[in-house]
């Protein structure tokens, strides 16, 4: 297939302003429904556990019957159903099946995009258009912030579910129109483990990737550790990750309730996350400059720590962040939330592709992608918990500091990676 035809991406971008519309409004309309952090985060925790197991099959299904197209139209369907459903519910008890539902298609998308980058043009062209879709996916989550902004002024919560609804329904008819299954390739998805392109793309959009049924035996070198043995510092890495996604998604899950929390409108949290947008699409040009300057190794150091100090403001900052002050902290503790995470990702992921033994990519990408999942739904479940009993001054300086127990872990496995002592 030639460059001629990737009018496919712009699906993309109403895509994404459903998905990161719904994400930041969620947790507003359960707040505005009686609800606090605890449901916030058993609906985060929902979602992402759904995403995790609808990863595994739309993967197979998509290795199994090739309709990117119909994939494609059944997850925008499905998440148009979803918003409707969150429009016309009172209840949050509701809500917790609804996550489920929308976390399990929104997420078919995700393999079904990187095949199609991969399918369009030539292999030395993926990571070109791998940006692409990138800078469009970020654009349409700063479209989705800049409606919530504005329409906060004039509408309450409820009518953003129709605008999510309505971009759901855009981003099915463009599939429609746009996507094509070409009958002469198929590639499979566990080429994304082959392609250093499309690993960073998953790692950097938080997507999981499982390209084979994962077995106890593929976790021996997590198991190993516990058992006070190394029998390959890939298992040092993997369990960095983990912390690294636990600590980072504690504080994702509490922002928007923490933001309420303090007064803060809706508009002002819709603002929160545009300006945020607006910095990660900026930094989306300079971390490859910066990671090249100084390496990946010491930028995934250098990343942990704007990450660790933008967890810390909040907890730190708690009791002056009144009237005019509220602001500026909040957002600077946002921005460098995502300037560390835009370096961490694109490194990391260099730096686990240049890791993998050849021949062992599908079960090193699904366990690096189990052990992701399983952080980011613990973060969830014990932001709510430790929010509730010990408030978030206490929450936030426990995520920093599994965020440093990370940064200690990913210290010593570069220690141990000079050994090149390789036991597959």
């Amino acid at each position: 297939m030639q460059l001629q035809n990737k009018r496919w991406m712009w699906y993309l971008l109403p895509s994404q302003i459903t998905s990161q519309g719904l994400s930041t409004v969620i947790p507003l309309y359960v707040i505005f429904l009686g609800g606090d952090i605890g449901e916030i985060a058993i609906i985060s925790a929902l979602q992402n556990g759904s995403i995790a197991i609808g990863s595994l099959v739309w993967g197979k299904i998509i290795d199994r019957f090739h309709s990117k197209r119909l994939i494609l139209v059944i997850s925008s369907f499905f998440v148009l159903l979803c918003s409707l459903g969150m429009y016309f519910t009172n209840s949050i008890y509701i809500l917790y099946g609804l996550a489920i539902v929308l976390g399990f298609f929104m997420v078919a998308k995700s393999p079904v995009t990187q095949l199609l980058v991969m399918e369009s043009v030539q292999k030395n062209l993926w990571s070109w258009l791998f940006a692409r879709t990138s800078i469009i996916s970020t654009l349409g989550m700063l479209v989705a912030m800049i409606i919530g902004t504005v329409g906060s002024f004039y509408f309450d919560l409820r009518p953003y579910f129709l605008i999510c609804a309505v971009s759901s329904g855009v981003s099915m008819v463009l599939s429609i129109i746009s996507v094509k299954d070409d009958e002469g390739i198929h590639i499979e998805r566990s080429s994304i483990a082959h392609s250093l392109y499309g690993l960073r793309y998953s790692i950097s959009h938080h997507h999981f990737v499982f390209p084979k049924i994962l077995e106890v035996y593929d976790f021996r070198h997590i198991i190993t550790l516990f058992k006070g043995r190394i029998s390959n510092e890939i298992g040092i890495f993997y369990l960095a990750s983990f912390f690294f996604y636990f600590g980072s998604n504690m504080y994702f899950t509490a922002w928007t309730p923490f933001l309420k929390n303090q007064n803060f409108s809706n508009a002002d949290v819709f603002l929160n996350y545009t300006i945020q947008m607006i910095t990660m699409l900026l930094v989306f040009f300079i971390a490859p400059k910066i990671i090249s300057k100084f390496g990946e190794e010491r930028s995934t150091i250098l990343a942990h720590i704007p990450r660790i100090l933008a967890v810390m403001i909040p907890a730190v900052s708690l009791f002056f962040m009144t009237g005019t002050l509220g602001f500026p902290v909040t957002i600077t503790s946002a921005c460098m939330m995502v300037i560390a995470f835009s370096i961490f990702s694109t490194s990391s992921s260099v730096i686990f592709f240049k890791s993998i033994p050849q021949g062992f990519e599908g079960k090193y990408l699904g366990v690096n992608s189990a052990v992701t999942g399983i952080g980011v739904f613990a973060g969830s479940l014990v932001t709510g918990e430790l929010t509730k009993f010990l408030g978030y001054a206490t929450m936030f300086l426990s995520a920093s500091a599994i965020l440093v127990v990370s940064l200690v872990l990913y210290k010593i496995y570069f220690r141990y990676r000079l050994s090149h002592n390789k036991i597959i």
